[in-house]
């Protein structure tokens, strides 16, 4: 059966309101949380970017639910053996209710050392090195380790996960899925693809748990919850893989000038009818995911907490 999580977006709000919209999640029949690690927003409009581990931190000292990140990247801005620790001591502090969502990584996080950002081959065998890296490092037991891309020398996670610490790998197209398949505990997606659901599933992914979020806005005025969207998180809609590449948020509010308002309004769930609600969540379920986590955009976060307690939520389950 899915289970129905909540999305925490650390580049639209304070590590403060994250830290209550997590309560308001458990309060609201939530049963599990994922948060995004970015080093910095798509648009200066979104206005935030926290260090996510030292959110997770606080959010296993405030509700008991499972986190999972949505996603990190472990092979660029943090060495894998740096990710391991963190990935560790969050399970540790979370009684072992963690998952690790890594994925390729985009531009924007990652080009702050100022190194050539590599082409998707590239990072997809940065990856591969990397989650083999922290799966020998969560055991405990001291790594070395001489790769093509890392070097990690006598390493030992004194403070290491009891058993094993899932990695869910993100992907966006058939490759990815592939490798997500063959190196990953599970699958992340962003959309209710089942084409792309069952790439995972013919190359390794057949028992494996598949992982999605979505954003919606809930509010009593559709219009006006469709230029909000339309402000903070235009960037959805960017085709290709712009989201990849592109290294600032000025390049990404320049290319989402692209993005129309109309766009906006036939692509993203925006108002008040919990039906409409309830059909773009259970999508994800029918397209045959474990876990669907569902964010809200803007400033009405609890009359949307109110509004999946009482109709969305009872609705997908009944």
């Amino acid at each position: 059966m899915t289970e129905y999580g909540y999305f925490l977006s650390c580049e639209e709000f304070t590590p403060g309101e994250l830290i209550d919209q997590a309560r308001w999640a458990r309060q609201a029949g939530f049963t599990r949380l994922a948060i995004s690690d970015h080093f910095h927003p798509w648009n200066d409009a979104q206005g935030n970017s926290a260090f996510v581990w030292s959110v997770i931190g606080a959010l296993s000292q405030t509700v008991d639910l499972p986190v999972t990140t949505l996603v990190t990247c472990p092979t660029v801005r943090l060495h894998p053996a740096v990710t391991a620790q963190a990935a560790a001591t969050s399970s540790v502090l979370l009684g072992g209710r963690f998952a690790l969502g890594v994925g390729t990584g985009e531009a924007l996080n990652e080009h702050v050392h100022g190194d050539a950002w590599p082409s998707f081959e590239d990072r997809a065998e940065m990856l591969d090195e990397a989650v083999e890296v922290m799966r020998r490092l969560f055991t405990g037991d001291p790594v070395s380790h001489r790769g093509r891309h890392y070097t990690v020398d006598n390493a030992r996670l004194y403070t290491a996960p009891e058993g094993r610490l899932p990695v869910y790998v993100s992907a966006f197209g058939p490759k990815a899925a592939e490798l997500a398949g063959r190196i990953g505990d599970g699958f992340v997606t962003m959309a209710p693809d089942t084409g792309l659901v069952g790439a995972f599933r013919e190359n390794g992914g057949a028992d494996k748990k598949v992982v999605g979020g979505v954003k919606v806005c809930w509010s009593g005025d559709r219009d006006k919850a469709v230029d909000l969207v339309h402000r903070l998180w235009p960037t959805e809609l960017l085709p290709g893989e712009l989201a990849q590449v592109l290294p600032t948020p000025a390049h990404f509010e320049q290319a989402s000038e692209l993005v129309t308002r109309e766009m906006v309004a036939d692509a993203v769930t925006c108002g008040d009818e919990a039906e409409e609600h309830v059909e773009t969540v259970r999508a994800y379920a029918r397209a045959g995911f474990d876990e669907v986590y569902v964010g809200q955009i803007g400033p009405e976060q609890e009359a949307f907490f109110d509004a999946y307690r009482e109709r969305v939520l009872p609705a997908l389950r009944g």
